[in-house]
């Protein structure tokens, strides 16, 4: 096997000796040949079963002959729109387009399309009529069955249908790639190919479909947002690999689209063997002149070890693309991959993160999950942990150890993101230590999210007074280790169920913190979530239960401005927030006002002095997801390094 780049072009396709690919991955993203990226991984894997696949990264959707680089492929085309939906790479939540687009030559905006999938795959079907089209990634994952576009506000069809294509592979897709392929070198027709879990199809007869859930039609769907999400709930509890039933969705014409369970998760030795395929860890060579590919800045010094999130936030589609149940890889291969990663030219001692989609999660939540799947009606951490629940961070503390005492290691960070919840779900408190003392730089970030426990509620977070327990707790633990670090909670407005009320307790809450984040999250409502469609329909669909949601840009925007309410230029919808909310006590001299009544001062409004820090513990702003230190730190106008707004607690008398 050779140990390069897989093929762009024919140049490279002679190099190996092809005449023919047998499959070609067309992908929104640039080609980056790194773990972290689901085209590396899914073209890896078909390499590593013996199949000949070449990669057209970013392909001219406007220009036909751009598909047709590598010719027609012998098996067929996979496609996929990159590591992020197309339209949230494109567009901020207020809908305006991004100025950036991380997974392309030197950052460039606008080298794939909007709905990237769907616009792939009718050019591919324009020049090869018959070719099968098999479509994966989050994008083709979370819009599998009808879902509520965000964009143009509407529920849509299937992404099999709008695609022409003839399969989803859904979820991770390594088990189900792995048998699509042999089952089509086994010379069965694509649309034979209705039996292979983690695969979406279409078909016009069920009488081969047995165990199946009937959902709702797409036109019942579009006529009634209750039946909607009604639908939709089905499908959030049949995402489980051991009790998941098969989904059936009708169309017109007598079209139904078919979702079969969810694969099966993979074992420890299969999560190992996937990340020691021979990736080549970086941007193809080709992009080196165009300022290569910013993305993989975050990623080439981190660690993934698990997928899959057992935390129940209502945002989140990982329970509809991961699921819930955890896979983790050995200490044995992440070890040996940190090896690798010490003798890049580039690495300067540090490892930026270990984890997943959350951090301290390295097993199932209980020992019955990998064999009997998770509960499809409970929660493993919400509302409160489950009597079942196996809070144990030892193997984690080990292995985090193992990382840090490598030569040329001098730290290692977390910066994927703990489940505070989880961390206080473990009686025994050497994790809170060990992260305290060795893997945070100053800042830890954390996501709380809010603050009411109307709005955690609908969130499926944690209520407020766990997050508070742990903010008192890593503010002893940094007492007793003699160090100064700070928490940064991490926010978001305009959630279903926030009203101006809760926006007003936020905002509260941050006063008596002493802290005005930088950046705000206004909640962004993409496919396949519980928020979405809640969201969308306006019915929590765990309970059917109406929620109050913000949609009015308007009062978006005044919720938005109650978290940076000492902004100057939030002064005129902060007073409107305040007056609507019925807070106007809050407008005034006292300390616990959040404004001042405009007076003397050109009408842009007075502000309080800032108040001390709440239970002692200091927040400093800084990104989400970055590791602390230098990262989150600003410069002022005279160019000293500045923490802004951490306001230390002062003692009178």
């Amino acid at each position: 096997m050779i140990h390069d780049y897989l093929p762009i072009s024919r140049a490279d396709m002679n190099i190996r000796g092809w005449k023919q690919c047998d499959f070609v991955y067309v992908t929104g993203d640039a080609y980056v040949d790194h773990p972290s990226f689901g085209h590396a991984i899914i073209s890896r894997i078909l390499e590593a079963h013996g199949y000949k696949v070449g990669i057209i990264a970013q392909p001219d959707w406007r220009d036909k002959e751009s598909i047709t680089l590598l010719g027609e492929p012998r098996l067929g085309f996979l496609v996929s729109a990159g590591n992020m939906d197309s339209m949230v790479n494109h567009y901020s939540v207020s809908k305006k387009r991004r100025s950036q687009d991380a997974y392309t030559p030197g950052g460039e905006m606008g080298k794939r399309p909007d709905y990237a999938t769907v616009v792939y795959c009718n050019l591919i079907r324009s020049v090869y009529k018959k070719s099968p089209i098999i479509i994966g990634g989050i994008e083709a994952s979370l819009r599998r069955l009808a879902h509520y576009d965000y964009w143009s506000n509407k529920l849509k069809r299937s992404i099999l249908l709008d695609a022409q294509a003839d399969l989803i592979s859904y979820g991770m897709g390594e088990r189900s790639i792995v048998e699509i392929a042999e089952a089509l070198e086994s010379g069965l027709d694509v649309k034979d190919i209705t039996f292979i879990e983690g695969t979406v199809y279409k078909t016009k007869d069920l009488e081969s479909v047995y165990d199946y859930k009937l959902l709702p039609s797409y036109a019942q769907l579009t006529e009634d947002k209750k039946e909607y999400a009604k639908s939709f709930y089905v499908q959030h509890c049949n995402t489980d690999p051991f009790t998941g039933k098969r989904l059936v969705e009708p169309y017109d014409n007598g079209v139904y689209v078919v979702q079969n369970p969810p694969a099966k998760p993979l074992s420890q030795m299969e999560m190992d063997e996937v990340y020691s395929l021979p990736y080549m860890r970086n941007y193809h060579p080709s992009y080196e002149e165009l300022g290569g590919i910013p993305a993989i800045r975050e990623v080439k010094f981190s660690l993934i070890s698990n997928r899959g999130c057992f935390g129940a936030c209502s945002f989140c589609a990982l329970t509809f693309h991961q699921g819930r149940i955890i896979q983790a890889r050995s200490h044995e291969s992440l070890v040996e991959e940190a090896k690798l990663l010490t003798e890049e030219p580039d690495f300067k001692g540090y490892i930026h993160d270990v984890g997943g989609p959350t951090a301290n999660f390295r097993f199932p939540a209980c020992e019955k999950q990998m064999t009997k799947g998770a509960c499809p009606n409970r929660q493993c951490l919400f509302p409160k942990p489950c009597a079942n629940l196996n809070a144990d961070h030892t193997d984690y503390i080990e292995l985090l150890r193992k990382l840090r005492s490598l030569p040329k290691v001098k730290k290692v960070f977390i910066r994927s993101g703990i489940r505070f919840d989880y961390l206080l779900a473990d009686k025994n408190r050497k994790f809170l230590r060990e992260l305290c003392e060795h893997h945070v730089s100053g800042q830890l970030k954390v996501a709380p999210e809010h603050v009411a426990d109307a709005v955690l509620t609908r969130m499926g977070k944690p209520a407020n007074s766990v997050y508070r327990q742990f903010v008192k707790e890593y503010k002893e633990m940094n007492g007793r280790l003699g160090l100064k670090q700070y928490l940064v909670p991490y926010l978001m407005s305009s959630h279903p169920g926030s009203t101006l009320t809760e926006a007003v307790e936020l905002a509260e809450y941050l006063r008596d913190l002493g802290y005005m984040p930088e950046q705000v999250q206004d909640f962004y409502p993409t496919p396949s979530t519980i928020s979405t469609c809640m969201y969308y329909t306006g019915y929590d669909p765990r309970t059917m239960e109406p929620v109050y949601v913000p949609v009015n840009p308007h009062e978006k925007a005044m919720q938005r401005a109650l978290i940076q309410y000492r902004n100057p230029n939030n002064y005129d919808l902060v007073v409107e927030a305040l007056k609507k909310a019925g807070r106007t006590d809050l407008i005034g001299y006292d300390k616990k006002c959040l404004i001042r009544p405009r007076s003397g001062d050109g009408g842009r409004g007075y502000y309080p002095k800032k108040e001390q820090g709440a239970g002692g513990v200091s927040s400093v702003p800084g990104r989400r997801g970055a590791s602390g230190g230098k990262d989150s730190q600003s410069r002022t106008g005279k160019g000293k390094k500045t923490i802004r707004n951490v306001h230390k607690k002062v003692k009178k008398g």
